[in-house]
């Protein structure tokens, strides 16, 4: 059965997130980026997160050179700290860390002689600039793969610089994509929309993640579990979330 919300867009029953198991990306460490504000806030969020369904979640937060200068210290840290307050509050949800990567010229210095944060077998999340990629994108990719590491692409709908090819181009040299949820419902603009239906409907993604930096990112996961697309996403069987 479905509804319509409008002439456009078929809205399906919901199909419980809880159907992935984990989250990954997300920045729910209090006070070291642009998400949870305090310990307050990343409680607030973890609370919602149980209700969504998710039994684990990968937090993620940034490492940019420019903006936010985090370590693996830092976030351990900050995780460590996050944990305890769980406990504390007697509250049942597996939580870990890996980071965010920016990818400029400061990440790529680091590259064979940092051990960065990861999550399963060695994967490591990055992001690209919204702007334009990396000129040395390839060589980048390159240069992680050979030291071991297997690359998942944050959310590759948002670079609008991207075409179909270079999208296949970047899956070729065992690129790996997770999507933000939002984007299946235009949070972020409807080209980076039909850009994320694009990707489900060639099979391209491999993990999906909230991104979750505030409550009022936590108050529109719902509705995602209407869209058309996530359930093309979900009855793929091509997610991996529930393998971390």
């Amino acid at each position: 059965m479905f509804k319509w919300f409008s002439k456009k867009e078929q809205v399906l029953e919901e199909l419980s997130l809880s159907k992935i198991g984990t989250d990954l990306h997300s920045h729910l460490i209090p006070g070291i980026d642009d998400g949870a504000r305090d310990m307050e806030a990343s409680i607030l969020l973890i609370k919602k997160f149980i209700d969504l369904g998710f039994k684990k979640i990968i937090t993620t937060p940034h490492i940019m050179s420019d903006l936010y200068q985090n370590t693996p210290e830092i976030i351990n840290s900050g995780l460590s700290k996050l944990k305890q307050e769980l406990i504390k509050q007697e509250i049942d949800i597996i939580v870990e860390a890996a980071a965010e990567y920016y990818v400029d010229y400061n990440f790529e210095q680091k590259i064979g002689t940092e051990k960065f944060m990861t999550f399963g077998d060695k994967n490591i999340l990055i992001e690209f600039s919204f702007l334009e990629a990396p000129r040395n994108m390839y060589d980048i990719i390159f240069k992680l793969q050979l030291e071991g590491y297997k690359i998942v692409l944050a959310h590759p709908a948002r670079y609008r610089y991207f075409s179909l090819e270079d999208y296949n181009a970047l899956i070729e040299r065992g690129v790996l994509f997770q999507l933000n949820l939002l984007s299946l419902i235009g949070y972020y603009s409807k080209e980076v929309k039909l850009n994320a239906e694009l990707l489900i409907k060639n099979n391209f993604i491999s993990y999906v993640g909230t991104d979750c930096h505030n409550k009022n990112h936590a108050q529109l996961y719902h509705k995602c579990e209407t869209m058309k697309y996530w359930h093309q996403l979900v009855n793929s069987g091509k997610l991996l979330n529930d393998k971390l």
